[in-house]
């Protein structure tokens, strides 16, 4: 998971030699949940789940959610749980913007404390930054309460993905051997029966939305008053 334009598609094509198909200049090419081909890796049998990103160009926050819920349940009803999760995360952002604070926050909402112990934050583009730039930006992500400190407080771990198969394998490696849990969207909409609407990443992104509409009324306003 991560947002349109992180890398998430060719990340799943590198590790598993699949060939889902990749947006460019950050216009999302995955509107849906896509798999890719079983691999072998260790002995196990291995296969990668891309997600759109939640600021897709093609299809609104609500959709994306939907999508993805819809996979999520359909798949642990079948008996399918996750070995872990991978939010990917472009270390070339010069700031951590209020849409990607969002979009971690939806993020962490969708798969709960617990499940936090089986995500890894994997920073992409190391190739567009100076080492010493990369290295503050890494510290900045890691120490801040607003970035991925909190996650990280909660058993996740970031690594960094240099662009090769052998990056993408060791971090499917640290993943291998978890104990498969459910996320708490998971359990909220199988095990507790609760519809899309009352689960706490619905909760999330519908605060976030009712927040937008209110700056947008006040700027109208304001707007009107100068006319």
């Amino acid at each position: 998971m991560g947002p349109t334009g992180s890398g998430k598609t060719t990340f799943v094509n590198t590790a598993s030699e699949s060939e889902l198909e990749i947006g460019h200049n950050l216009t999302s090419c995955t509107e849906y949940v896509q798999m890719s081909q079983v691999i072998t890796f260790k002995g196990r049998k291995v296969t990668l789940v891309d997600t759109p990103g939640f600021d897709d160009t093609n299809k609104s926050d609500t959709d994306i959610l939907r999508n993805i819920a819809l996979w999520l349940a359909t798949t642990y009803e079948a008996g399918l749980k996750l070995s872990g999760v991978i939010y990917m995360h472009r270390i070339m952002d010069v700031r951590v913007n209020g849409v990607t604070r969002r979009n971690f926050k939806l993020f962490r909402d969708l798969c709960g404390e617990t499940a936090l112990v089986n995500v890894v934050i994997v920073t992409t583009r190391w190739d567009v930054v100076t080492p010493e730039e990369g290295e503050r930006r890494e510290r900045e992500l890691a120490t801040g309460d607003q970035f991925f400190k909190p996650a990280l407080d909660k058993g996740a771990r970031m690594v960094r993905y240099e662009g090769t198969r052998a990056s993408a394998h060791a971090v499917l490696d640290l993943l291998l051997n978890a104990r498969p849990q459910p996320l708490k969207i998971q359990k909220e909409l199988v095990d507790e029966q609760k519809s899309l609407d009352e689960t706490a990443a619905a909760a999330s992104l519908g605060k976030e939305l009712a927040e937008q509409n209110a700056r947008l009324r006040v700027e109208i306003a304001a707007l009107r008053e100068e006319m």
